[in-house]
């Protein structure tokens, strides 16, 4: 199957979110927020990888808004986590 940069680009993201998800648990971080990140950070990939077999143009839009949602969630995890110095640059 060819893959468009962002299915692989959200494949790697999703990698990275199971590392860092692997490292705060490592660190004590909050059950709750690892759970969040890791949902939110997953599910944007896995939701561009629907949207592939989408049945309609209105199911493939709303399935890439959907990404996109969970990519602005994820942000949200990301700089409370360094808010709470739970991440560090």
């Amino acid at each position: 199957m060819n893959e468009s940069a962002a299915h692989e680009k959200s494949f790697a993201f999703s990698i990275r979110i199971v590392s860092l998800c692997r490292h705060l648990r490592t660190q004590r971080c909050e059950q709750e927020l690892i759970r969040q990140i890791l949902r939110s950070g997953t599910s944007i990939g896995a939701n561009l990888a629907e949207a592939s077999y989408a049945v309609s143009k209105k199911d493939f839009f709303s399935k890439v808004h959907i990404s996109l949602k969970e990519c602005s969630e994820t942000w949200y995890w990301l700089r409370l986590l360094h808010a709470t110095s739970s991440l560090t640059d």
